[in-house]
């Protein structure tokens, strides 16, 4: 019999294309698998109940169960910001702040998104990677949206040509805000 963690874990991007890094949602302690070891389908964003296995000193997931589909997406891109994001980084900017939040609306003034700027810091800082390695977990602006919509959410960290790092949480995967993140940001782009 081999030790076992089990936990609430977010899937995100390993240290290669053949892992996952596996951040418990509490803790953020971060775990490591071979993606060709899970046993099921996975994608990055992923919320899963699971226990990992760990044989001889090598983590596995054992075991799991998708609780929320949410999808994260961490792009690097030239492709232009939108009015939105530039609003909500200059109104952080003018009150002396690194960060800012902003709700965004269809055309119908329903939400439909929440946006997020970061300010680039100075120094060696990069924290669009430090987003998708889970250094800097998502969970916290995750929970924010849950208290107004339910998951699943499809979520944008975008490093672009501005100073700033975009973290946009679309509220409907599948609505017409998705559809024009993924026309902008995905198609012709290199994902990170």
């Amino acid at each position: 019999m081999h030790p076992t963690t089990e936990g609430t874990f977010r899937v995100y991007p390993g240290r290669s294309a053949d892992e996952w890094l596996l951040l418990e949602v509490n803790a953020a302690d971060p775990t490591y698998v071979a993606s060709e070891d899970v046993d099921g389908e996975l994608e990055v964003g992923n919320r899963l109940e699971g226990t990992v296995e760990w044989v001889d000193d090598t983590p596995q997931l054992a075991e799991f169960a998708v609780e929320d589909s949410t999808r994260f997406h961490f792009v690097r891109t030239d492709a232009p910001t939108f009015q939105a994001a530039q609003t909500c980084f200059d109104e952080a900017r003018q009150a002396g702040e690194a960060m800012n939040a902003s709700v965004t609306r269809d055309t119908d003034g329903r939400p439909n998104g929440v946006l997020y700027t970061f300010a680039e810091q100075a120094g060696q800082r990069d924290l669009f990677a430090e987003f998708r390695d889970g250094e800097k977990p998502l969970e916290p602006l995750l929970a924010r949206a849950t208290e107004s919509a339910s998951p699943p959410f499809s979520v944008w960290v975008l490093d672009v040509s501005e100073p700033f790092v975009l973290v946009t949480i679309v509220l409907n995967p599948d609505g017409l805000f998705e559809e024009t993140m993924r026309e902008t940001y995905l198609e012709g782009e290199a994902k990170s």
